[in-house]
């Protein structure tokens, strides 16, 4: 049964909008322009399903709709959303994205290797995507070129599924978290199965967080990481910072002992104190991150002279916070990052260990303000309320970034089995000739040049984990006839 047979077809294919991704690409594009204009990277794509191969047809439909990518920009209302919704962004940047365009034609290569060719359109193979070019060009291709590979797999190869049921679906996942007393958000741009599907989970999630606040439910929704549809549907763009900044950083300075910290202080540099304060902690293992963490931010009046190694050689400006009417005022009185920053996110390893690592943190830091844990790594709604209840115990306010349990949660139709989403990433691999690399809480989510990783983890005294439940291959139920599959086609 094909996908689009009950109402996609209505919806322009491919992405339309350059809102139409997470909100920390578009922060962190502000702070690139803001420091780092002029540095050269390159991304890499990863497949963690290669079993899940795209055929010739899908291929050729995702190439023409990255070419398609040249032809959006801007619309005067959508600058209008950012300036009264985004009030972090700074004129520099707001003024820079009027007249912003992608060029995947100077920057994005993308080939297809058959495993047979017959010339035929079902053609099986191996997709490869690169990116190149400068970090402020090419930062946004990220999340419309995952969205627009699951929608080319799943349009062409996997089509025994339909948009039947998607809004009840989703409505019933949004009622039972709200019921829970679940904060959450909405993060499955980067894994939908389409743009129409990402629209049916919206209209599901508002009817009911209008029903929980209705009936007084605990929980709520709190708003999407995607801009585009918090501007469609009214609620709040949410997001701060990917593990992008930090690879970034490091990869630029070389310098992994002084990464964390030197991406911290930038990042407060251009949107102050308070603003945009959610920390990702797992870029280069968690505890590492931690030695940055607590660590005392310099103020205004010795920002440039004191911790020579954290400052960017050849960034545009110092990381000065912005003056008051700019974003953000910066508050004289020294404090460390952790107490600047009002919470943390978990993207990787193991959650309830991670609850007591940060209480443990907190508590030794003398930290006694309630914090935000926000929990973003394969999320349920069992999971959810398992964290939530954990996190409360310890004193945090947690809340949820759901993504792929949302936007690509389909059964066939054929037999009813689960209909396995792409598990498939897209990482910064160099920035300046530097390699590029994500070690994450889990063994299962390092990511870039294998001798990169063992050198820095050597550098670092990072101590490996390996997260049961951490299997990037069967995240989302892959079956074990298709794991089997999996292991007879790689060999």
């Amino acid at each position: 049964m094909a996908a689009n047979d009950d109402g996609g077809h209505a919806l322009p294919d491919g992405t339309f909008s350059i809102l139409d991704t997470d909100l920390y690409k578009l922060t962190m594009q502000c702070a690139i322009l803001k420091y780092l204009p002029d540095v050269h990277v390159t991304y890499a794509f990863t497949n963690r399903t290669p079993h899940m191969r795209l055929n010739r047809a899908a291929f050729q439909w995702l190439k023409a709709q990255i070419d398609k990518l040249a032809n959006i920009s801007l619309t005067h209302q959508e600058i209008a959303y950012l300036k009264t919704t985004c009030t972090f962004f700074n004129e520099s940047y707001l003024h820079f994205l009027q007249s912003f365009r992608l060029q995947p034609s100077e920057h994005v290569r993308a080939t297809f290797t058959p495993l047979q060719d017959t010339g035929g359109s079902n053609d099986a193979g191996d997709l490869h995507l690169n990116v190149g070019g400068r970090w402020l060009d090419t930062i946004l291709y990220e999340i419309p070129l995952l969205a627009l590979t699951s929608e080319a797999y799943f349009k062409f190869c996997d089509r025994d599924w339909t948009y039947k049921h998607q809004e009840s679906r989703a409505y019933d996942k949004g009622c039972k978290l709200i019921q829970h007393g679940c904060i959450f958000s909405e993060f499955g741009s980067r894994r939908r199965r389409d743009y129409h599907t990402q629209d049916l989970v919206m209209q599901g999630l508002i009817r009911a967080s209008a029903d929980g606040r209705r009936h007084g439910w605990k929980g709520k929704l709190s708003g999407t990481s995607n801009v585009h549809f918090a501007m469609r549907y009214g609620i709040p763009p949410v997001g701060t910072v990917a593990h992008e900044w930090f690879m970034g950083i490091a990869s630029i300075t070389n310098d992994y002992e002084h990464a964390n910290e030197t991406a911290l202080r930038y990042w407060v540099g251009c949107f102050g104190e308070g603003v945009l304060g959610i920390a990702l902690t797992d870029t280069f293992g968690t505890p590492i991150f931690l030695k940055a963490f607590r660590r005392t931010m310099p103020t205004p009046a010795n920002s440039v002279a004191e911790d020579p190694k954290t400052l960017i050689p050849g960034a545009a400006s110092p990381p000065l916070p912005p003056m008051d009417g700019e974003t953000s005022g910066a508050s004289s009185e020294e404090r460390s990052y952790a107490q600047i920053f009002q919470g943390v996110r978990q993207d990787s390893g193991n959650p309830m260990e991670y609850i007591k690592i940060m209480r443990d943190f907190y508590n030794s830091e003398g930290i006694t303000e309630k914090k935000t844990i926000v929990f973003s790594d394969s999320l349920d709604i069992e999971h959810c309320v398992e964290y939530m209840h954990a996190a409360e115990e310890a004193g945090f306010a947690p809340t949820f970034g759901v993504g792929t349990f949302l936007t690509n949660d389909f059964r066939h139709e054929s037999d009813g089995s689960k209909s396995t989403p792409l598990n498939i990433v897209i990482k910064l691999a160099s920035a300046n000739g530097h390699s590029a690399i994500k070690i994450s809480d889990n063994i299962g989510k390092n990511t870039g040049d294998p001798g990169t990783v063992y050198k820095v983890k050597k550098t670092l005294g990072y101590i490996e984990k390996q997260w049961v439940n951490g299997d990037e291959t069967t995240r989302w139920g892959a079956s074990d006839s298709e794991a089997t599959t999996a292991g007879v086609q790689e060999r």
